[in-house]
């Protein structure tokens, strides 16, 4: 590693500074808004990442298909800052909502919020370092003891990261272990931090290459306390994004990433998928026996998925085929969904096998990601070898929504599920098309799975101009909350795992990915006892999103009669899912417009109360409501702290009285959620009618809680 070493003062006008390094290089500060900065390197021999697909701050514009030029400052400000020099040669730019300032001969930027509190400073000595023998680039930051860490998508354990070194790379991690297992499926280098002096602040750094990210873990004595990220072989461009709160800073980069989609409504109700059931040999005759089922019991259900058992031989899928022995008239059957009142996703993978029907057809037409001799790269996938489809080719974009539509979407379907698309290419000759200036796979990853994504949506709006679309992405880079809900992948059935993917779900929601979710019940692993399975339901009905999904060795599969014992119970936790569906619907409208995660960890809305930083299993579905899941095997109490900041608390349910600002326990029993409202809490609800409830009833109810 060489550090990048200033050559002479900086160049500073009202709108950022400019800095000469040894070597060619610069580093180039702008103030883009008030609350808005971006830092970024310039390298003397141009950008190894020329293009974004992740900025988008115009509204309702996305970004080109062929990316952003990196140096664009469309849908920014621009706002001129004050400019001050220094007596000993320092120099501070100064808006409203923060300033930085470069001190004399070292390069080093430190970071201040409106009221003079810090946010950020580069670390005093070597702050910014480059390898030329492998491509990385570091850049270092100072730590306080009392530094608070959150963010990086989809991370395990506790939310603050504070200690921890984790990486952005996605990886197919079944079976991951939910308390300390790194990394999963998303591509997010966003942290938010709270400083030891309560200032809010927010890092994103805007690259498509792997990034680690060192939060405390690692100690240099020449240095003091530092925190890192290393980015291999990309480049280094950030911005800093200020708030007061830990809410306006989180807006403020949803909307730097071209915000959320608002879906159809439909799909916020209850979802149902297994693979065992499109795996089964007479897998259109189990899933018509699943309509009978959800009917006879009367449980409310708005979509099913198809797990990708419909296109498979064997253990072998073959994407965009239909196995006619298993499934002899899907269109039939999908028919049957939708007069029972679903709608039907479908599973669609963006890999061929090499003895696909259409292999040869793509690789005719360049569309695999490929070698430097041109030829497809070959990875293990699903029992087989395959080569991975190019998303940065415009002819496999339109082969794609071409088969989309008409092996998928002209059968009944509504939506593709978009699955295995972390990219996970290790050959170091793997490139793309990069839509005509080739991209090396090591830099584009994580870009595949937001391609794969958009496209499947486009051809959804183009088969179905009069419907909102929906689609659903295991992996992606920030940008994919403008297309697609997500989830926390394949996790493994267990208490353990339970009380873990509350945290990955509020996790995602603090670093901007709203729309969430995990494995109702456990995706691998054993089947889930009795009292498990009923404390998962209920754990996941006020998610965003609500989908039980398994894939068991011994075959069962995670339904709502699984425990006959408990089916009453989970069916009413269903059931409260869509009676709050008026108030659901809200908060997904909110997220769209505002920026506002759905479900967040009690200090997004108390940040004032130290209390709600303690690790807790409880979670705030939108400002009204508190959730207090039980999560321990046997419980018959339930602990719970009712943040202070309103008058009073109370029992969703019973309508008891509960001060603000203490810790409660609450008795519990099988048929327990505990759901409080704060004082002054107004929940529209669907009611609680006699027959089955759709996801599209009025508001019949208004709940209001006043002290």
């Amino acid at each position: 590693m060489k550090t990048l070493q200033p050559q002479g003062p900086a160049r500073a006008d009202a709108h950022g500074m400019t800095i000469a390094l040894h070597g060619g290089a610069r580093l180039q500060l702008e103030i883009l808004e008030p609350a808005l900065a971006r830092v970024r390197l310039q390298p003397a021999d141009g950008y190894r990442e020329p293009r974004t697909w992740a900025i988008a701050p115009q509204a309702g514009q996305d970004v080109p298909w062929q990316g952003r030029e990196r140096d664009d400052r469309s849908g920014f400000a621009c706002q001129q800052a004050q400019l001050q020099h220094h007596d000993d040669g320092a120099v501070t730019l100064r808006t409203d909502a923060l300033s930085v300032t470069l001190g004399a001969g070292a390069l080093a930027l430190r970071w201040s919020d409106a009221q003079g509190r810090p946010l950020l400073a580069d670390r005093a000595s070597a702050a910014y370092m480059h390898s030329h023998r492998l491509g990385a680039v570091r850049h270092y930051l100072q730590r306080e003891p009392g530094d608070r860490y959150y963010g990086l998508g989809d991370k395990t354990g506790p939310l603050d990261l504070h200690g921890r070194r984790l990486r952005t790379l996605a990886m197919d991690a079944l079976g991951y272990d939910p308390r300390s297992g790194d990394p999963l499926y998303k591509h997010w280098p966003f942290v938010l931090s709270r400083s030891s002096q309560g200032a809010w602040c927010g890092l994103y750094y805007d690259t498509l290459a792997a990034c680690s990210f060192d939060l405390g873990c690692e100690h240099d004595n020449y240095h003091g306390l530092y925190r890192h990220v290393e980015i291999d072989d990309g480049d280094l461009d950030y911005y800093v994004i200020a708030g007061n709160t830990p809410a306006e800073v989180i807006a403020r980069f949803v909307a730097l990433i071209g915000g959320t989609a608002l879906p159809p409504r439909w799909s916020l109700g209850y979802a149902q998928t297994a693979m065992g059931l499109a795996d089964a040999p007479d897998a259109q005759q189990q899933l018509d026996g699943f309509i009978e089922r959800i009917e006879h019991e009367r449980i409310p259900c708005s979509a099913f998925h198809y797990g990708s058992g419909y296109s498979s031989r064997g253990k072998r899928r073959y994407v965009f085929t239909w196995n006619t022995t298993k499934f002899p008239q899907p269109k039939t059957l999908n028919a049957r969904f939708h007069a029972s009142g679903m709608q039907v996703v479908a599973n669609i993978k963006p890999c061929l096998l090499d003895d696909h029907p259409a292999f040869a057809q793509v690789q005719s037409s360049g569309g695999f990601i490929h070698d430097a001799q041109g030829q497809p790269v070959l990875e293990p996938f699903w029992d087989g070898m395959g080569a991975h489809l190019d998303f940065t080719h415009a002819p496999t974009i339109a082969w794609w929504q071409q088969q989309l539509r008409q092996q998928v979407l002209d059968y009944g379907i509504d939506a593709g599920w978009n699955d295995n698309n972390e990219y996970a290419i290790l050959d170091d000759d793997a490139r793309c098309d990069g839509f005509g200036q080739p991209i090396p796979m090591h830099r584009a990853r994580p870009l595949h799975g937001l391609l794969m994504t958009r496209a499947s949506v486009e051809a959804q709006r183009q088969h179905a101009p009069d419907a909102t679309p929906f689609s659903v992405s295991r992996a992606g880079p920030p940008g994919i909350q403008r297309y697609a809900q997500t989830w926390s992948g394949d996790n493994t059935t267990s208490w353990h795992s339970l009380r873990w993917n509350i945290r990955t779900g509020l996790q995602m929601s603090l670093s901007g990915l709203f729309n969430v979710g995990h494995d109702v019940g456990g995706f691998a692993g054993p089947s889930p006892d009795a009292e498990l399975f009923l404390r998962w339901v209920q754990a996941c009905c006020l998610n965003p999103r609500m989908v039980m999904n398994s894939w068991k060795a011994d075959g069962t599969n995670n339904v709502p009669w699984l425990h006959p014992q408990v089916t009453e119970h989970v069916a009413a936790a269903i059931r409260l899912r869509y009676s709050l569906m008026p108030y659901l619907w809200s908060l997904f409208e909110r997220a769209s417009r505002h920026h506002e995660p759905i479900i967040r960890p009690t200090f997004y809305d108390f940040p004032d109360d130290d209390a709600c930083f303690a690790d807790s299993d409880d979670f705030m579905l939108g400002r009204e409501l508190l959730v207090a899941p039980v999560v321990e095997p046997g419980a018959t109490l339930r602990r719970v702290h009712l943040p202070a900041g309103p008058q009073a608390w109370f029992d969703f349910h019973t309508g008891e009285r509960f001060a603000a600002g203490q810790v409660h326990t609450v008795a519990v029993s099988w048929a327990s959620l505990p759901l409080f409202a704060r004082d002054g809490a107004s929940i529209a609800m669907a009611g609680a009618g006699a027959g089955i409830q759709r996801h599209d009833d009025p508001v019949r109810d208004t709940r209001l809680f006043r002290a």
